[in-house]
C-alpha cells in the first residue's frame, strides 16, 4: 500500500514509506493456524453423526481467524509512516482513517531505542520532539530505527538548506548553480532545468 501522491504539495516527493516491523504478525499468524488447525481437526476427527457440534466448532475456528489472525493484520497492514522531503506522516485506520503530520522543520530531536530481542530482530522505537501541538511522538516497533532515525536527520537537513536557500535572492542562485555545475556536482541536464527556472524569477 502507497501514500497517495496526489496528497503531495507541488515539488514534494516521498523519501522513504513502510509499515511497522513484521514482528507484530507473528502471533496473528499463530492464531490464524490455530483457528484452521480446529476447522480441519473438526471435520476429520469428530464424528461425522454431530453436524451440529462440528458447525459450531468451525464457527468458532472461523471466529479465531478473524479476530485474532485477520484483524490485527489489516491494522498493520493500514499503518503507514511516510517521509516526504517537507514531512513525517502517520496514517492509519480501515474504515475511519486518522494521522498526523510533523513538518521536517518542527523537529527538534529523535531518539530511538532497542531491547535486546528488537536488536536482534532490527526493530525498536523512535521519540520525537517537535514543536507544536505534537510535542513528543512515538512511533514503536518500527523496522530499522537506527538507520530511520538517520534519515530523518538527513531529510531534515536538506530541508532546512531549501528554506534558508528561499531567501536568497535567483541572482546569487544562479551563481551558486554555476559553480556546482563547475565543480562536476550536478549534470548538464540538472544545470539547465535549475538555471530555467531561476531565471523565470529574475
Amino acid at each position: 500500500m502507497e501514500y497517495p501522491r496526489r496528497l503531495l504539495t507541488e515539488g514534494e516527493s516521498v523519501v522513504h514509506e513502510f509499515h511497522s516491523h513484521w514482528r507484530l504478525l507473528v502471533i496473528p499468524a499463530f492464531w490464524a493456524l490455530v483457528g484452521l488447525a480446529v476447522i480441519v481437526l473438526t471435520w476429520t476427527w469428530l464424528p461425522p453423526d454431530e453436524p451440529i457440534v462440528d458447525w459450531i466448532v468451525t464457527a468458532a475456528g472461523i471466529g479465531i481467524i478473524l479476530f485474532w489472525g485477520f484483524r490485527p493484520f489489516i491494522n498493520w497492514f493500514f499503518r503507514m509512516y511516510v517521509l516526504t522531503t517537507e514531512r513525517l506522516i502517520v496514517r492509519s485506520g480501515v474504515i475511519a482513517r486518522r494521522g498526523f503530520e510533523i513538518p521536517l522543520e518542527n523537529i527538534n530531536d529523535v531518539r530511538f531505542s532497542q531491547n535486546i530481542l528488537e536488536r536482534l530482530l532490527s526493530s525498536g522505537d523512535l521519540l520525537i520532539e517537535s514543536a507544536g501541538e505534537q510535542g513528543q511522538s512515538r512511533f514503536a516497533d518500527i523496522p530499522e530505527p537506527e538507520a530511520f532515525q538517520s534519515e530523518i536527520y538527513r531529510v531534515r537537513e536538506q530541508r532546512a538548506a531549501e528554506l534558508a536557500g528561499a531567501a536568497v535572492d535567483p541572482a546569487s542562485k544562479l551563481e551558486m548553480l554555476a559553480r556546482l555545475h563547475r565543480q562536476g556536482v550536478i549534470s548538464d541536464e540538472e544545470f539547465e532545468s535549475k538555471r530555467r527556472s531561476l531565471f523565470d524569477q529574475i
